[in-house]
């Protein structure tokens, strides 16, 4: 309830003052175009931030096993290859299809 009350607050007191410039897209280490908009977004940084949570997921999956390896044996073994083979073909799959290449749209720019 407190924080519903501070950032009604906030709201209210706070200046308001809107420009183009803080409306625009920021996008790190690129430049900024004439006419570029939200929707010229590149799909390949969504891919990649899909495949480092997909990895990273694949870190915590695997914690249990290397803590309880003794355990498992053999079984556990050959599940946690079979999951180390199923996300090595993924990811050559990603591979083969070039989906982790992110082509520069700077150089397109300005050019012309």
């Amino acid at each position: 309830m407190l924080a519903i009350i501070l950032l009604s607050v906030n709201l209210i007191l706070a200046p308001h003052n809107p420009y183009e410039e803080k409306d625009s897209a920021f996008e790190c280490g690129f430049h900024s175009f004439l006419g570029q908009n939200r929707s010229e977004f590149s799909i390949s940084f969504f891919i990649f931030a899909l495949l480092f949570l997909l990895f990273d997921l694949e870190i915590l999956l695997v914690y249990p096993y290397i803590v309880s390896a003794y355990v498992n044996g053999i079984f556990g073994l050959i599940v946690m290859l079979i999951f180390f083979l199923v996300l090595t073909l993924g990811f050559a799959f990603e591979l083969g299809k070039n989906a982790l290449t992110i082509e520069s749209r700077q150089a397109y720019y300005t050019k012309q």
